[in-house]
């Protein structure tokens, strides 16, 4: 942006940031789910609730980016969102200025790897390959409870799904539903 705005600093805002912070926001809420530490064993930790958050935040995305326009844009805005998220987390737990741009560089590193992680057995249909990429990632190499990574990879397939059904307008004002338990949605 050239002229007396880009003397000032001022640049145009990100047409999507608001529904990618509401859109970041609902993914984190469903990540938070208690079950998912109860129920399925997902370790409650910072890094636990990184791959949570992590695994919904790469179910919405992988959905938007494969919509038209504005989809893509909205993805790159949640993104930015989660990024913004770490960064301002990070400062409030007392991690220095200095090492914070560190810390979220490898936060990103680890959450670009997942998402290309899930990627191939989602696009795959490959439940079982599903279930070990989520066991290798959210249990971080300690056996899961019996069962879990593949009741997690389930419940990954129906959000998707669920995801998919959801119109792009509705993404658009920054909205979007999660289910709440898609196991339940899957028996039924």
């Amino acid at each position: 942006m050239g002229g007396i705005a880009g003397l000032f600093g001022l640049r145009r805002r990100d047409p999507h940031e608001r529904a990618g912070f509401r859109l970041y926001g609902a993914a984190v809420a469903a990540a938070r789910a208690p079950r998912f530490y109860a129920a399925l064993g997902v370790p409650d930790t910072l890094d636990g609730r990184f791959d949570m958050v992590g695994l919904h935040v790469f179910l919405l995305i992988d959905r938007l980016r494969q919509a038209e326009a504005p989809g893509p844009a909205l993805a790159q805005s949640v993104f930015d969102a989660m990024f913004s998220d770490m960064d301002q987390n990070l400062r409030e737990m007392g991690v220095g200025d200095l090492t914070v741009g560190k810390r979220v560089r490898a936060m990103w590193e680890a959450f670009h790897g997942r998402c290309a992680a899930y990627e191939g057995p989602l696009e795959a249909a490959d439940a079982a390959g599903l279930a070990v990429v989520i066991a290798r990632n959210v249990w971080r190499g300690a056996p899961p409870p019996p069962g879990a990574s593949e009741a997690l990879a389930r419940e990954a397939r129906v959000q998707q799904a669920h995801l998919k059904a959801q119109p792009l307008a509705a993404f658009e004002s920054g909205a979007v539903a999660f289910l709440s338990d898609p196991s339940a949605a899957e028996a039924a």
